[in-house]
């Protein structure tokens, strides 16, 4: 439930300024606002399943975005069902509809790759929660190598020749010379991830398709005293979320979805460290930045 604290549940994912929704609970507007994020940047909402905390807040947002006059189209991911929500939407809110949503069912027996750019991929992979639930892992996908810019003031090789070296190729020189493509670039960023479970009972499972994620949120909605409870209900206790992050050898593992039960998240933060060092308990609000390595351990110059 909501608290004075705690809004349900509503990620917020900027993946090279593409700008993601992930969930859309009550008050997610509100959120949007107190946090000044602009509404017009979100083009795709991904809802992972029919349980309100989920997407309570998904008619408010779609009747904002009428009324501040959008007319990019809008895409969710989500259950089937959400197509029949959206049509009773337009049908009684949205007569005067001045945008498009494009609704896309998510499946829920394996992983899939949803959505893609040029830059990045979106997967949905199955959770175990009471009713089918999806998860999403975000990924970007390897660059072309990073020009080292001193290399190419030296040796000048031109747009055409600058294409051909980020994609691997030496550089022949007017002269004949060749310039080797160590000597002109550097290794790509290495690409980053992010991966959303909620709601989802314990699964070990998970580590086949979620290793070496860089930042894994993970729901951790009980203590481990309360971990039959968590059982009952497809959920999960903090560590049993922190032992995912273990197994999935992640960089940084944040926990949410608490049980409204507890008027403190420490003690649950605690249980999560004594597994997974690297654990935040997060606040609404809070911001995580994966910041970029390189693919190789080279210095930059």
């Amino acid at each position: 439930m909501p608290t004075s604290k705690r809004f349900p549940t509503a990620h917020l994912l900027n993946v090279n300024e593409r700008f993601f929704l992930i969930d859309c609970g009550e008050g997610t507007q509100i959120q949007l606002r107190r946090f000044k994020f602009g509404f017009a940047k979100i083009n795709r909402i991904f809802i992972s399943h029919i349980h309100g905390d989920h997407l309570f807040g998904l008619f408010g947002l779609l009747s904002s975005f009428q009324l501040l006059g959008r007319k990019n189209e809008l895409h969710i991911h989500g259950p089937g069902e959400i197509r029949e929500m959206v049509l009773f939407y337009e049908r009684y809110f949205g007569t005067e509809q001045s945008y498009r949503i494009k609704v896309h069912p998510l499946g829920y027996t394996r992983e899939m790759l949803i959505f893609e750019d040029e830059r990045m991929e979106v997967f949905s992979f199955p959770l175990k929660h009471r009713v089918p639930t999806c998860g999403f892992l975000f990924k970007e996908k390897t660059a072309e190598l990073n020009l080292k810019k001193e290399a190419i003031d030296r040796f000048k090789p031109g747009i055409e020749n600058i294409h051909k070296i980020k994609k691997g190729d030496d550089l022949v020189q007017s002269d004949g010379t060749i310039i080797a493509n160590e000597q002109l670039t550097l290794p790509p960023w290495k690409p980053r991830s992010y991966a959303y479970c909620s709601d989802t009972a314990f699964d070990p499972g998970l580590s086949e398709f979620l290793q070496e994620v860089d930042l894994l949120y993970h729901e951790s909605t009980f203590s481990k005293d309360d971990e039959d409870l968590a059982a009952k209900t497809g959920h999960s206790s903090s560590v049993q979320a922190a032992e995912i992050a273990r197994i999935c050898n992640a960089r940084k593992l944040l926990l949410g979805h608490f049980s409204s039960r507890y008027k403190s998240t420490d003690g649950l933060l605690l249980e999560a460290q004594s597994i997974f060092s690297n654990s935040v308990a997060v606040n609404d609000g809070d911001v995580f930045e994966v910041e970029r390595t390189r693919t190789e351990n080279i210095p930059e110059e």
